[in-house]
C-alpha cells in the first residue's frame, strides 16, 4: 500500500490520478511529478515499487506544500482578510459568496439551507 502525506493513495487506479487524492496536488502536477522522477502515468498504484513510492514521498516532501500544512495556510490567509476588514474578509465572515457570484438566487451552497420569511397575516376585523 502506497502512504504518501498521510493519506493511501488508492490502489486500482492510475498513479496520476492517485496522486490527485492528496490535497494540494492537481493533475497538472501529478504530470510533473511523475516525469521528473521518470515514471511512467500509466502505471497503477499497486504496480509502484518501494524505491518509486519514496521518490514520490521525497519528491513532495521537498517542493510541495501539502495537507494539513497547506490547509493552515489558506486559513491563516483568510483569517489575516478578515483582520484587515477587506472587502473578501467581511464576505467571509458573513458567509456569502467572495468572488463577486449573485446572491439574489443561488449562492445555496454558501449561504446555507433557505430561511423562509413569512409575510405579516392582516387582522381579520371584528364586526
Amino acid at each position: 500500500m502506497a502512504r504518501i502525506s498521510g493519506i493511501d493513495l488508492p490502489k486500482n487506479k492510475r498513479v496520476v490520478i492517485g496522486l490527485t487524492t492528496i490535497f494540494g496536488i492537481g493533475v497538472s502536477t501529478s504530470k510533473k511529478i511523475l516525469s521528473k522522477l521518470g515514471i511512467s502515468e500509466d502505471k497503477k498504484v499497486s504496480q509502484l515499487t518501494d524505491d518509486e513510492v519514496n521518490q514520490i514521498r521525497s519528491e513532495i516532501g521537498e517542493d510541495i506544500k501539502v495537507e494539513g500544512s497547506l490547509r493552515s495556510e489558506i486559513q491563516m490567509n483568510i483569517k489575516r482578510l478578515m483582520d484587515i476588514g477587506t472587502y473578501k474578509g467581511k464576505r467571509h465572515r458573513k458567509g456569502l459568496p467572495v468572488r463577486g457570484q449573485r446572491t439574489r438566487t443561488n449562492a445555496r451552497s454558501r449561504k446555507g439551507k433557505r430561511k423562509t420569511v413569512a409575510g405579516k397575516k392582516k387582522a381579520l376585523a371584528k364586526k
